[in-house]
């Protein structure tokens, strides 16, 4: 009997972040995110009108207890809710637009609603900057090319909102449970090999195409769960030492 055949773990794995991350549909992702922005747009079109009737006679403050902050209160509120930017990045947003704000004379304003969309947005995606320094903490062997590599094949999944290319929260959160839970390939053939198990990696990607270790594949690439590795180098060990 061929060597391979001596070994077989049956095990189903059931993981509700896996299963999200394989079947996250972007699609749903960004037509939510555009039905917002309209929202969003409809609502400072009307401070705007109401703001014009403020003209002259209003003081930052009356401003303010009518949801609409100056760029230092607006950059304050931001700080506040752990938006980490410096003022000359967040100023530059003003001026290209990226941020909408009305005008009050000659001073702009920025509407609560604008700078809650901010502080929601962060919660919920991350830049690929951000994303690629979060996944690194759990995969250290990932490098930033490489990261936005996956992004571009979409293999990391991603949401292009305007200008900029975010990342949904969950993909990261389903990225690093992975690294934390699951040996790569390679990962575990390392594992094998330390643990004085010899496979060459063509069979062991054999065993693991006829089903006989358990995987998940996500974004074209194998996963192992540790405790089916751990399951795997003591049936191993238990067969070396017969």
């Amino acid at each position: 009997m061929p060597r391979g055949k001596r070994i077989v773990i049956e095990r189903e794995i059931n993981d509700d972040i896996v299963d999200s991350y394989r079947f996250m549909d972007v699609d749903k992702i960004r037509k939510e995110r555009e039905s917002l922005e309209q929202n969003l747009s409809s609502s400072v079109a009307n401070v705007f009108r109401a703001a014009q009737g403020l003209y002259k006679k209003a003081e930052d403050e009356e401003l303010e207890r009518k949801d609409l902050f100056s760029v230092q209160s607006a950059y304050e509120y931001l700080k506040n809710n752990n938006v980490l930017i410096s003022f000359r990045a967040f100023g530059g947003r003003i001026e290209r637009g990226t941020i909408p704000f009305v005008k009050v004379g000659r001073k702009r304003f920025i509407p609560r609603a604008v700078l809650d969309d901010i502080v929601n947005t962060k919660n919920e995606f991350y830049t690929v900057r951000d994303a690629f320094s979060e996944y690194k903490k759990f995969n250290s062997n990932i490098n930033y090319r490489a990261f936005i590599g996956r992004v571009e094949k979409g293999s990391v999944p991603s949401v292009k909102l305007g200008t900029r290319r975010l990342i949904p929260a969950g993909a990261v959160e389903a990225l690093t449970h992975i690294s934390d839970n699951y040996f790569s390939v390679s990962e575990a053939i390392k594992e094998l090999h330390k643990s004085g198990i010899k496979i060459k990696r063509n069979a062991f990607e054999r065993r693991l195409d006829r089903g006989r270790i358990p995987h998940v594949k996500v974004g074209g690439r194998r996963f192992i769960p540790d405790d089916v590795l751990d399951e795997l180098v003591s049936k191993e060990l238990a067969l070396k030492g017969q």
